[in-house]
């Protein structure tokens, strides 16, 4: 039986929602002992128009709630001010000691097996007066990790990520020889660990348009790319990003490589935009996420689809019941001659 941490995310977005659908759905005390971090006035007022058809119990610190997996554990994290649609300050620091305490849960106390977190709002954390790019650095920081890999998952793609929040005029300088070969590292190493694949193949993006062409349009994929995934058996590339999608050549790989954020990220919504997940390798913990954001437009409607955040669930125990066969990984070192 795996334990899940779960955060609320920001509560003014569809984080509560979607947390209580997904527990609906997704009560199976054979399988799974959840467990919720939440404020209490937020998980009652979602209950009030979300009727959860499952026993719960409200505690006030994981130490205080039962092992059984009969009860969902709700950890309140203390009641904070609810103004849906909207970033606060007040919703900011909720889900930021959500968070706090889910990842604690699995990091520290090693309660839970895996951590689940909600769609925050980077506007709230920072009028909450927190210094935050995004989930992916900050778990990174908290684990104490230099090297990590943000990688969207579902059935049909797998897509990591070179360079993740940055804006697009700094992608290019941030491209070198270092940080893609450790992103060819990790994303090996994850397919293996997490994914059970034991021999992957990996596809490795362009940064310019024709994939530089020849160096007429550009010069990273000569001098950086092709030089850092050369020596990698697995890897091959870089290939012109709009034609490897539309010609479907990911049929062939395991896993892509992208340079930056939607490079991957619009052919995958476009594949798979209810579906998706973010996990973040490379990690001591397993972390998966919804791959969309807080939906403050439609928050506090009850129409927000949970299928994203029950397939977080998904991907969350497949890795945790992978991780536990203890693969043996092989050193990515073994290259081309």
């Amino acid at each position: 039986m795996i334990r899940l941490a779960f955060t609320c995310g920001d509560i003014n977005g569809i984080g509560p929602e979607i947390s209580i659908k997904t527990f609906n759905e997704c009560y199976d005390p054979e399988k799974r002992k959840i467990y919720y971090f939440s404020p209490k006035n937020s998980f009652e007022k979602i209950c009030s128009s979300i009727k959860p058809n499952f026993p719960f119990e409200i505690v006030d610190s994981i130490y205080k709630s039962s092992e059984k997996p009969e009860l969902v554990s709700i950890i309140n994290i203390g009641n904070y001010e609810i103004n849906a649609g909207f970033p606060t300050r007040q919703s900011g620091e909720a889900s930021f000691q959500s968070l706090k305490h889910a990842f604690n849960s699995v990091y520290e106390l090693k309660i839970c097996n895996a951590l689940i977190t909600n769609p925050i709002s980077k506007t709230a954390i920072k009028l909450s007066g927190q210094n935050f790019s995004g989930h992916t650095e900050l778990l990174a920081k908290w684990s104490n990790k230099k090297n990590y890999l943000m990688l969207f998952l579902s059935d049909q793609l797998k897509a990591g990520l070179v360079t993740v929040h940055v804006p697009l005029f700094r992608v290019s300088k941030l491209i070198t020889k270092k940080r893609v070969t450790a992103a060819v590292r990790i994303l090996y190493d994850s397919l293996r660990k997490d994914f059970n694949i034991q021999r992957p193949k990996i596809a490795v993006l362009g940064l310019n348009p024709h994939a530089g062409e020849e160096g007429n349009i550009g010069k990273e994929e000569i001098n950086i790319i092709h030089p850092a995934i050369k020596k990698f058996d697995f890897a091959e590339g870089p290939f012109v990003p709009d034609a490897f999608f539309g010609t479907k050549k990911i049929n062939n790989f395991d896993a892509v490589l992208a340079m930056y954020h939607d490079q991957a990220l619009i052919p995958f919504k476009m594949i798979n935009f209810y579906k998706g997940v973010n996990f973040t390798a490379g990690l001591p913990i397993i972390r998966t996420s919804p791959d969309h954001g807080t939906a403050f437009d439609i928050a506090g409607k009850n129409i927000a689809n949970n299928s994203s955040l029950s397939s977080a669930l998904n991907w969350a125990e497949k890795i945790y019941a992978n991780r536990s066969n203890k693969i043996i990984i092989a050193n990515p070192n073994d290259s081309k001659n």
